[in-house]
């Protein structure tokens, strides 16, 4: 039970900041060739267009003093000072100049109005807080990641407008940086009685949770690598995530709603403001809404629409999301909003006013989606595989010319990978493919044929001069799996990833190339606690905790064994047979089994107690809190067969430790 929290932190299609410490840069400066490819970007692309620096400034009102916003244990929640690099009109050779352009963008910040009653705080979070003026109080969209940022959010805008109540808070949708800050800005209590209304999506408090836990060690590991955040921040480290500056590092909560929004199109009068309601569940979130202010001619479109290509695959590892289905929300916003529409927002960047810019930027957004779901289907249809697609696709120069469908987030070539893998797996139907040998013995075998290491790190010497970065980190990553102790493999390959993440224009690609490289410097770098959160840990329902039971599992361990658990809720009235054989747990609800070898009677609230390690179970039999029958070591037993997952598991080399 006690890993499962730590992946409750984790628990949405965005994830939020990790306890680990920073890794030193160690870095090299731009190559020739990398100064090249980056110049080439400001030849390609419109910089003279600063209509979004113009959009991303407007209304602005005021920002937190200092730039800083204070987080528990002594350490900043957020901290904008470490960016003041970005002032700088002109990119360095060490960052890709459109990725440079996204990253100003997104470190302009404060609170901002964007229309009569309707104000945003921006750039102090890596998503947005929206704030509407009701006729009696706020209604607050989003907030935020945590606790800290968005108490900050709603203080900035207290001190600069007219004081009103929290009275209602709307979740856009299922992901951990629109609600994760639920209780700076709220009782549970308030929300418990009706005094706040919290509206969310159908199936919010299901996948709020949910998407992350079974695989989510590996998820919230990968999601180092997509943010940035063990990473430096500077020129040659973090410069942003593509879709907002950084992750707030505060306490993450969850209120959970008393009202959801159940019908594909809902109009609702909030506080007195219309809004209708637009359900998209199944785009850039499971659960997920757009909303339309019809007195405002405002249209919220939460993250379907934002500046930059968003992910239909995120590296850090998640369920494809169809490009197809997305692109049709958008379109059915365009239809039934567009003529109404005099300024557009999202819970991510920056807004854009006069409609027909809106409506041109919509149908690109829509167009951008469905462009790269066609084509690469289209050419998975020639028989192509997922490489040769991301390899061969390119946007069309009415896309490629358009800041907001440029690959800061998302990009073009792992999207098309996405799709492939969305229709056809991971098998490109070449049977020699089908079974390959392991990595580690792979890279053995393939480098005995290339004369030894010695001469393929001779070879791949010329090949960096050459500005071959690609080939050369494949290569190393060959050497270092066939030997981790090889330097000169780690030196040489985490030369050509970082320069690899020099030239990245998504911000997502840099931060992965970078913490690479980091790592085979330096190795991984140590995790800092379990980030229990009791709150998160209630949206978990029990089948789904007893589902990750079942992922701790050790085959091995559990070979022969034959242990039957029978759970009783007291509170929830929830009986729950669990049977370990065949080295799988399973269980069954609203039943008892007559064989059980041992039963367990509790409250959900001592569960999660154990869960959290706030206490054991010997403590809570022992207090009366939970009652045995049968035999209590075959319940020890079931629980020595689990395991613990490691949350600094090795990425760029072979594990230390086998897993068996």
């Amino acid at each position: 039970m006690k890993r499962l929290v730590r992946l409750i932190l984790f628990a949405a299609a965005s994830c939020f900041a990790l306890n680990s410490s920073p890794l030193s840069a160690q870095s090299r400066d731009a190559e020739p060739a990398t100064r090249a490819a980056n110049d080439a970007f400001l030849k390609s692309l419109p910089f003279s267009d600063r209509a979004d620096f113009d959009d991303a400034k407007r209304g602005f009102i005021a920002t937190v003093p200092d730039g800083v916003i204070a987080g528990p244990g002594g350490r900043p929640a957020f901290d904008t000072k470490p960016y003041a690099f970005l002032q700088k009109d002109e990119a360095p050779a060490t960052v890709n100049p459109s990725l440079w352009r996204q990253a100003q963008l997104n470190a302009v910040n404060g609170l901002f109005k964007v229309t009569d009653r309707v104000y945003q705080v921006r750039g102090l979070d890596i998503a947005n807080m929206t704030i509407i003026e009701g006729d009696t109080g706020l209604i607050l969209i989003d907030p935020l990641l945590s606790n800290e940022t968005a108490k900050a959010a709603l203080d900035l805008y207290l001190a600069n407008r007219p004081a009103k109540p929290v009275t209602v808070v709307i979740y856009s949708h299922s992901h951990a940086d629109h609600f994760g800050g639920a209780k700076g800005v709220m009782s549970a209590e308030d929300a418990a009685s009706g005094k706040v209304k919290v509206i969310a999506p159908d199936g919010f408090m299901e996948h709020a949770v949910a998407e992350n836990i079974i695989a989510g060690n590996a998820m919230r590991r990968r999601a180092q690598f997509q943010f940035g955040s063990t990473l430096p921040i500077g020129e040659r480290a973090q410069v942003d995530t593509g879709l907002g500056k950084a992750l707030a590092n505060g306490t993450v909560s969850l209120v959970p709603p008393n009202d959801v929004i159940e019908q594909a199109y809902e109009s609702r009068t909030v506080d007195g403001v219309e809004i209708e309601f637009h359900l998209v569940p199944g785009s850039e979130a499971p659960a997920e809404m757009l909303m339309y202010f019809p007195q405002f001619k405002l249209l919220n479109m939460a993250e379907d629409a934002t500046h930059n290509m968003h992910n239909l695959y995120t590296i850090r590892g998640a369920e494809i999301r169809d490009g197809r289905l997305w692109s049709r929300y958008i379109a059915d916003a365009i239809e039934r909003y567009g003529e109404r529409t005099d300024a557009v927002i999202a819970q991510h960047h920056w807004p854009m006013w006069g409609n027909e810019r809106i409506t041109a930027f919509l149908k690109k957004q829509r167009d951008l989606y469905k462009f790269i779901h066609d084509q690469s289907v289209r050419l998975l249809n020639h028989g192509l595989t997922s490489t040769e697609i991301a390899e061969q696709l390119k946007l069309p120069p009415s896309l490629a010319g358009d800041w907001a469908s440029r690959g800061y987030y998302g990009t073009l070539s792992h999207n098309a990978k996405a799709v492939y893998q969305f229709y056809l797996g991971w098998y490109d139907a070449n049977p020699a493919d089908l079974n390959p040998l392991p990595r580690a013995e792979m890279a053995k075998k393939q480098l005995d044929y290339m004369g030894g290491a010695e001469a393929v790190l001779k070879r791949a010497r010329d090949d960096f001069a050459a500005g071959q970065y690609r080939w050369v980190a494949s290569v190393m990553s060959q050497l270092v799996f066939a030997d981790p102790a090889n330097k000169a493999a780690r030196d040489l390959g985490a030369d050509a990833l970082e320069q690899l993440g020099y030239q990245s224009e998504a911000a997502t690609w840099r931060n992965a190339y970078l913490l690479g490289a980091a790592e085979l410097r330096n190795g991984v770098p140590a995790q800092r606690g379990d980030g229990a959160n009791a709150e998160l840990l209630k949206g978990v329902s029990i089948d789904l905790a007893f589902d990750f039971l079942g992922v701790r599992l050790n085959a091995g361990k559990a070979e022969g064994k034959h242990i039957v658990v029978n759970w009783t809720f007291t509170d929830l009235n929830q009986s729950y047979a669990m049977n370990l054989e065949n080295s799988a747990l399973t269980h069954t609800s609203g039943k008892l089994a007559d064989n059980a070898d041992v039963g367990v009677t509790l409250t959900r609230a001592v569960f999660d107690g154990i869960s959290l390690k706030q206490r054991t179970f010997a403590s809570s039999v022992a207090s009366g809190d939970v009652s045995i029958s049968g035999n209590p070591q075959k319940l020890g037993e079931l629980f020595g067969l689990l395991d613990e997952f490691p949350p600094g598991f090795e990425v760029v080399e072979p594990k230390k430790v086998a897993v068996e």
